[in-house]
């Protein structure tokens, strides 16, 4: 073979490889793209949760502050007074 002939075969050996390495990466970069939507999916699944939960722990501790444990009077009675000042408020807004 000549010369010519040996780099023409060269060059297309190169060619197929690249195009079979393209080929791969163009699969996987898909198979990224989808795993990578499936994470952003869960990641905002898990965000609202911990939202939830977070709202449902404040009510909790709002409610095991006024249910008065001896432990937590000076708190429940903040609680207490804020709440009072706040219907107070709601109320002063009303009769006008």
């Amino acid at each position: 073979m000549s010369n010519t002939q040996k780099a023409i075969h060269l060059l297309e050996d190169r060619l197929k490889t690249l195009l079979s390495n393209y080929e791969f990466l163009k699969e996987e970069n898909k198979i990224l793209f989808q795993n990578n939507a499936k994470l952003h999916n869960l990641l905002k699944e898990k965000e609202q949760e911990l939202a939830i939960n977070q709202k449902e722990f404040k009510l909790l501790k709002i409610a095991k502050t006024i249910e008065g444990s001896n432990e937590n009077t000076r708190e429940t009675k903040h609680k207490i007074n804020t709440l009072v000042r706040e219907i107070d408020k709601c109320i002063k807004l009303l009769n006008i």
